[in-house]
């Protein structure tokens, strides 16, 4: 059946006598439908408020935001505008030739025009995106009404509305602001007006109404959980991935430092390695890419750039590969050192606990167990544990600094996920005031304390940590060796491990035993030395950025990942020379 381009005239209808009876309609339909729309409200807060980690915070607002304009958009489509105020049918003339609505140019009748005004954009409130919430509006209706008009045996309207639904959906699209949408949309919208006047004119049932909208909130309700998880699992996997391009960046390189002669596979001025004058950083990566962007980062803003010794551990796997990018690729006058993890043959399962730990059989159960395929039916809560990452032993070598350097009095330790913008040297002469740890402090009014990080069900921690501590965090930290050996910092870590064997009083990471590890022997240092949450934080603000001495990607959404947020990746690819034949050849490009 084609659209009814001309609608029949629709009788006028006596305000004065159902007046009475639409006010006490519309308020019993307000307390039926606001009363579910409270009740979803509260268990969404309830829902997002429970496993929700900083690093998903971002998706699961948006998650959020939708389905409370979802439940809005059915009461507003439910309840026009109309009809909360009875107005007589001369002034209701005037108010469409105000507003605009002219309907010699619409081509829609009076009795049309009267009911259509349900559908027009407000003119004193104009919004960049009014005509495209109008049109959605429009569908959320259209699609309660085609479901109700089935049940009827309303075919050729269910059969108008479906292809006009199809039509509505094409040109709205994806589109957020009304400047996203083809032209001949307002058209459309028009044509759309048309159908649902027509369609609410058949006096459905407004119990049945309400039905259907609840249905649709309970849907939407459902939709979102689905959905969190979903974004949960993939950003979880995402983060866990190694890109194509750096996969074949590596493997080039390996074969290439391979193909050297044994003379051929050294650095220069080895002989300052040790020299505990200069200025010495510590990174432990097997991401070359990322490693390389610190390296050079660091050296474009300092100072004295030849006092700078940069001492890199990394696993076997990717040794040769990250001996060779230095080689080629020498930052200059600093010095580097690249070793490999699994050369320290002092780090064994008889002195290191967690690393007893990982080569344990429930821990490899916790990674890698076959019944764990469902995690998306089990939940994600804990998704983020399962990282790989956890298992590698670069990632807790952090806790045995004046066992990789023992000649070293004062290290900086840097994570490979940040971008250095200023000379970090005034770091070195920071007085720690006796404590071993330099840290920048994350903790705010109720977040990133103690309570958040450790259980504090157990009495171990209970009885040894306040709730409220704040908390610091890893990526830029300077640590004073010769304390840490006084104090006996690694000592002190193993005994934590040791009691945390079953995971009961942390989940996996290094953030928690750090913090125990370095309670009450952190200094704090100001904010603008180290700026976090660019791998998950959309709102951090530029200034704080472009002051920072350091900015940090912690989070899943990595720079050098496609999910990486794009507006913070300038200040990581400025540092990327993506005219390298090795990332020209392995497609890696900006």
């Amino acid at each position: 059946m084609a659209f009814r381009k001309n609608p029949p005239n629709l009788p006028i209808r006596n305000n004065a006598r159902n007046g009475g009876y639409r006010a006490s309609v519309i308020a019993l339909l307000l307390l039926s439908v606001l009363a579910p729309l409270l009740i979803l409200t509260n268990r969404t807060s309830n829902f997002l408020s429970s496993g929700l980690s900083s690093d998903q915070s971002s998706v699961s607002l948006r998650i959020e935001e939708i389905r409370r304009r979802s439940a809005l958009e059915g009461i507003e489509a439910l309840f026009p505008k109309e009809d909360a105020k009875i107005v007589p049918e001369s002034g209701v003339k005037n108010k469409l030739e105000n507003e605009g609505w002219n309907r010699e140019k619409t081509g829609i009748s009076e009795e049309v025009a009267k009911s259509a005004s349900t559908w027009k954009r407000d003119a004193d409130i104009e919004n960049s995106d009014a005509l495209v919430r109008l049109m959605r509006d429009q569908l959320i209706t259209a699609r309660v009404y085609a479901n109700i008009a089935q049940s009827q045996g309303h075919y050729d309207l269910v059969h108008d509305l479906k292809l006009r639904i199809k039509e509505h959906s094409g040109t709205v699209g994806d589109a957020n602001l009304d400047a996203q949408l083809p032209s001949g949309a307002e058209d459309k919208m028009k044509l759309m007006s048309e159908l649902l006047v027509e369609a609410r004119e058949k006096h459905y049932d407004n119990a049945l109404m309400v039905k259907k909208l609840r249905a649709m909130l309970q849907s939407t309700e459902d939709n979102a959980r689905i959905l969190k998880k979903q974004s949960t699992f993939l950003s979880q996997l995402a983060a866990k991935t190694v890109p194509k391009g750096l996969h074949c960046f590596s493997m080039r390189l390996a074969v290439e430092y391979h193909m050297l002669p044994p003379a051929k596979k050294t650095f220069q001025r080895t002989g300052r390695l040790e020299d505990p004058n200069l200025y010495h950083f510590a990174l432990f990566s097997d991401n070359i890419l990322a490693v390389a962007v610190v390296v050079n980062s660091t050296i474009q803003n300092a100072k004295e750039p030849e006092k700078h010794v940069f001492h890199i551990v990394t696993d076997k796997l990717n040794f040769g590969a990250m001996m060779m990018w230095f080689l080629a690729n020498p930052p200059g006058a600093a010095v580097i050192q690249v070793q490999n993890v699994d050369d320290f043959k002092w780090l064994n399962a008889s002195y290191s606990p967690v690393l007893k730990q990982l080569k344990s059989t429930s821990m490899k159960d916790y990674y890698f167990k076959a019944d764990q395929t469902n995690l998306l039916a089990a939940g994600t809560s804990n998704l983020k544990y399962r990282n790989p990452k956890y298992l590698s032993m670069l990632n807790h070598l952090r806790f045995y600094l004046p066992e990789v350097f023992p000649k070293l009095n004062k290290i900086l330790f840097l994570d490979d996920d940040i971008v250095v913008q200023r000379d970090l040297t005034p770091l070195w002469h920071t007085d720690l005031n006796g404590n071993v740890n330099g840290a920048v402090e994350t903790c705010g009014a109720s977040f990133h304390r103690f309570d958040k990080y450790l259980n504090f069900s157990n009495p171990l921690i209970s009885t040894n940590f306040h709730p409220n501590a704040c908390g610091w965090a890893y990526g830029m930290n300077v640590f004073d060796l010769k304390e840490w050996k006084k104090l006996d910092i690694t000592g002190i870590y193993h005994r934590w491990q040791s009691l945390n064997e079953h995971r009961s009083l942390w989940k996996l990471g290094t953030l928690p035993p750090g913090l125990i590890t370095f309670y009450n022997l952190t200094q704090p240092l100001e904010k603008s030395w180290h700026v976090l949450g660019l791998g998950y934080n959309p709102a951090v603000e530029e200034s704080e950025i472009e002051a920072a001495a350091v900015i940090h990607w912690n989070g899943n959404m990595k720079p050098w990942l496609e999910i990486g947020m794009a507006k913070y990746k300038p200040y990581w690819t400025k540092f990327v020379n993506y005219n390298h034949p090795y990332l020209q050849q392995c497609n890696v490009i900006n």
